[in-house]
């Protein structure tokens, strides 16, 4: 009986265990180490998208949204292209005094910091409605440049990539394997 028990313990054990050799070792990106922020200038624009003094365009670099703004004086700004707190593109709105006013909802943000402008948080009706909900968070600025025939933002290159590296991956993973691969 003692013999009996003791097989059903080993049996129920070994159920649980791998079956892989402790010494193999898989070859997936889950293995990988952290993937380290690259800086790097890369073309965004042409010269000929940009928008006159006061206005803004859109553009991607290094697969981010990024608004180009020319204040003024034609100074050329890079931001991001997302308008806290609903994410509307921020390249629709108008440049003045220094800041870019957010088109639906009315908050301006500074073009050098990317902040909030004193006060100016969610100033439309509309926007006091969904702003109250929110605290004040300003974008991201970039530096940007002219080179050749394009105007070129530095954003981290490999920004994607880490971001996507998060993706968690186990047993319920969206590829169904523990792995991540597919069946």
């Amino acid at each position: 009986m003692k013999l009996a028990v003791l097989a059903s313990v080993v049996a129920g054990a070994s159920a649980f265990t791998s079956t892989t050799p402790a010494f193999s070792r898989q070859g997936t990106a889950l293995n990988a180490g952290p993937i380290k922020p690259k800086l790097q200038f890369v073309p965004c624009i042409s010269k000929d998208e940009l928008p006159g003094p006061g206005k803004a365009t859109s553009g991607v670099a290094g697969g981010l949204a990024i608004c180009i703004a020319v204040d003024e004086k034609g100074s050329v700004f890079a931001l991001g292209d997302k308008c806290p707190p609903i994410n509307q593109p921020l390249s629709f709105g108008k440049v003045a005094d220094g800041c870019i006013q957010d088109p639906v909802l009315g908050t301006k943000f500074n073009l050098k910091t990317g902040a909030v402008a004193e006060g100016d948080w969610c100033t439309s009706p509309i926007g006091k409605i969904v702003g109250g909900l929110f605290e004040p968070a300003g974008v991201p600025t970039y530096s940007c440049k002219t080179k050749g025939s394009v105007v070129e933002v530095q954003v981290d290159v490999n920004y994607k990539a880490a971001f996507e590296s998060q993706y968690w991956s186990g047993i319920l993973d969206a590829q169904g394997k523990s792995n991540g691969k597919y069946y």
